[in-house]
């Protein structure tokens, strides 16, 4: 139990985590507030019609696709930290966590989506379009994974670490950290449409994505999927509501509403992905790993 714990030693230094967090807070404020009087929806259809659906799902994802590089070069060369211990309390990146986590949660997406086909048909029409996908395809396939690789990094990584040691805890930066996560879609159009219930969905994953990270001693399953995630959803639906407006190969036309529903992946769903890991994985002593800091 020792992912956080091990970057508690006698060269960490807290006012060097300082700029990277307290930069990408006040973008997420400046964010927040120059959306205010701003239909974000309609913005990004309005750069779709200019610039085509590609080019602006790149505009819009590459910022953070770079900021994950360059967040990577700052943990080592700044904080001297090695990035499998960024990642992990093993001694290498397991990259079969990784691919597990993907295919389960992509799995999934896919049977959500599916299930929704079949039951509202008439909300969904299929936009597929094969030489505007297979660019889309392989643009998505190289910038999500970085995109998502960042949140992760910065928030179950970079953050939860640094909080912990200063803070000796483990749940305060569990529940910091998936607040913040939460926060961080505020300015999202999907919270515009669906009103601000939907941040108990997102606040909900950051906080499945911490515990995660918390009991498996290690970023993989959180960064296998986040990256499911966002690129199952990317390439699958899109809609004129969503922040990715993409050439996906369904579009959902029909009204949204968000009502018992969004409690479903967070209270049934999450729970059952949780319980798969752990029987997977043979996670024990939840208490201790989700709360107790242990000195090294």
């Amino acid at each position: 139990m020792q992912y956080i714990e091990q970057v508690d030693n006698k060269s960490f230094s807290g006012w060097l985590y300082f700029p990277i967090p307290f930069l990408f807070l006040l973008l997420m404020i400046f964010n927040y507030f120059s959306t205010q009087d701003v239909d974000t929806a309609s913005l990004i259809q309005n750069m779709v019609s200019k610039l085509g659906a590609n080019l602006t799902f790149v505009l819009l994802v590459a910022p953070l696709s770079f900021a994950c590089l360059f967040l990577l070069f700052w943990v080592k060369f700044v904080h001297q930290q090695s990035i499998t211990q960024l990642t992990t309390a093993r001694d290498k990146i397991d990259w079969n966590r990784i691919f597990f986590s993907f295919s389960l949660w992509g799995f999934i997406v896919l049977l959500m989506v599916g299930v929704s086909y079949w039951i509202q048909p008439d909300s969904f029409t299929i936009q597929f379009n094969v030489s505007k996908f297979i660019p889309f395809f392989f643009l998505s396939l190289f910038l999500i994974p970085l995109q998502t690789s960042f949140e992760e990094y910065l928030f179950r990584g970079y953050l939860m670490q640094s909080l912990g040691v200063i803070t000796k805890s483990r749940w305060f930066p569990l529940l910091f950290t998936s607040v913040m996560f939460g926060l961080m879609h505020i300015a999202n159009p999907e919270v515009d449409k669906l009103g601000p219930t939907i941040m108990v969905y997102y606040i909900g994953t950051g906080l499945l994505l911490g515990i995660m990270t918390l009991m498996d001693d290690g970023m993989e399953l959180a960064l296998g999927f986040h990256a499911a995630n966002n690129l199952f959803t990317a390439l699958i639906v899109t809609s004129d509501w969503s922040a990715f407006q993409t050439n996906s190969i369904l579009k959902e036309i029909g009204e949204p509403e968000l009502g018992f529903s969004i409690l479903i992946p967070v209270l049934v769903i999450f729970p059952i992905v949780l319980f798969i890991f752990g029987r997977k994985y043979n996670w024990n002593q939840w208490k201790q790993r989700l709360i107790v800091f242990n000195k090294v």
